[in-house]
């Protein structure tokens, strides 16, 4: 059974930096898609950033120049880079592997930023 355990969510205060991670286990991932959501309270579920398989990133414009998307641990982990962070990022963020027909998506982790 593939599993994808976030951590790195928290409480951080407008302009600070928080960082998150995603693990995978159970298969090899390392030629999926990988990316981050978040959902804010009454919103749907937004894509925030994407890598594929071979390192091309797309970003959300709302975090452009705010967040970086990287791999690690041979494509088993993704993790999001946030800077200077507002409160309109809070959202609990998912993130997402998907290849081959197949995707996987984490429990979610939230991220509250105060002003």
């Amino acid at each position: 059974q593939v599993q994808l355990v976030e951590s790195g969510g928290g409480s951080v205060q407008a302009g600070g930096s928080l960082t998150l991670s995603c693990a995978a286990s159970g298969s090899n991932l390392s030629f999926y898609n990988d990316a981050w959501y978040r959902q804010a309270p009454g919103r749907q579920r937004e894509l925030v950033a994407r890598i594929t398989f071979d390192d091309f990133r797309h970003y959300a414009d709302s975090v452009k120049g705010r967040c970086t998307i990287s791999r690690a641990n041979g494509g088993g982990t993704v993790t999001l880079q946030m800077n200077r962070l507002n409160p309109e990022d809070t959202a609990v963020y998912y993130c997402h592997f998907n290849g081959f027909g197949k995707d996987y998506w984490g429990e979610g982790t939230l991220v509250t930023v105060s002003s």
